[in-house]
């Protein structure tokens, strides 16, 4: 047999398998025992690809149970893999069939494998989750505080305020234990919080949300960040280059930093006032400034090497 491909499907109770080219499938529960029985049925026979879409917290012990395995898998967008089915015209969507689907998708479009996450990134990714919610609600607590006129309602409101902040605090406080505890990720941290202009909640979203940085060319970088400009253009019509997907929090995370950097950041100080006085508008500055930032973290963590500043 060929080196095969495998989609899996992942559901809240239920993981659905299917293997190419020899047509083969199988479900298997969403448990510690059902993620061992599939890790088993997958080294049947030797495979190239592996690929499953994410579905937040259900996906999450199938990626660690083959990161344990040493099993490199693809996380495949759901909006790729949705607009896939509809190219090859699978209209039907049922979870065997999204298996199926997901398994000619890696076969046909032979996407870049990445290395398994580490155990201890994958705990700060629940961390950082956890302390995003709570931003979340400390914003909606503050917008309902605004409103408030009952002494009671206004009091009830400032404590859970301070309980939010106490437990952002304590989040915090947690990932940057963990963070030191890790000498690769604590050097990686290091890197980072070198750049001028990049706090230590800035480094550890850069860090927990694009662990890909140091391996990238530049092009990769900036795009995988949705902060590669994209062209639109067709016969002799050019339309205006925008920005597009990539990591919006990883780029909500950079834009503070990125106000900083244009006006602390020598090098990066320059890049934004050429681009004003060229009559670009502000906010595309901005963006590029973000876009630099990525560029010179990747550079930097690529040559593990901190920042410093270039002598005239």
């Amino acid at each position: 047999m060929l080196h095969a491909t495998i989609g899996v499907d992942v559901s809240k109770d239920w993981l659905d398998a299917h293997r190419l080219p020899d047509g083969m499938g199988r479900r298997f529960p969403n448990s510690a025992s059902g993620h061992r029985a599939l890790i088993a049925w997958i080294g049947e026979t030797p495979f190239e690809r592996l690929a499953f879409e994410p579905t937040g917290a259900y996906h999450r012990a199938l990626e660690r149970a083959l990161a344990k395995a040493g099993i490199a898998a693809v996380k495949v967008n759901p909006l790729q893999a949705r607009r896939f089915a509809e190219a090859i015209g699978q209209r039907a969507k049922t979870d065997p069939v999204d298996a199926l689907m997901l398994a000619r998708m890696v076969a046909l479009l032979d996407p870049e494998l990445r290395q398994p996450t580490s155990e201890a990134l994958h705990e700060l990714r629940e961390l950082h989750g956890a302390r995003h919610a709570l931003v979340k609600d400390r914003t909606a607590a503050q917008n309902r505080q605004k409103n408030l006129t009952l002494g009671l309602l206004q009091r009830q409101t400032a404590q859970r305020l301070k309980q939010i902040d106490a437990q952002i605090e304590a989040v915090d406080r947690e990932i940057l234990r963990r963070i030191a505890q890790d000498a690769a990720l604590a050097r990686r941290f290091a890197i980072l919080c070198s750049i001028p202009g990049i706090g230590e909640t800035t480094a550890f979203v850069l860090l927990i949300d694009m662990p890909e940085l140091g391996a990238l060319e530049p092009k990769q970088a900036a795009s995988l960040a949705g902060l590669a400009p994209l062209a639109r253009q067709s016969g002799t019509w050019t339309g205006r280059a925008f920005i597009r997907g990539g990591r919006a929090r990883l780029r909500q995370a950079l834009f503070m930093p990125a106000l900083v950097a244009a006006r602390f950041n020598p090098d990066l100080a320059s890049v934004y006032q050429r681009l004003v006085q060229a009559g670009k508008p502000r906010k595309l500055a901005i963006v590029a400034v973000m876009r630099k930032l990525v560029l010179l973290a990747n550079a930097l963590l690529r040559s593990n090497r901190t920042w410093t500043h270039k002598l005239a």
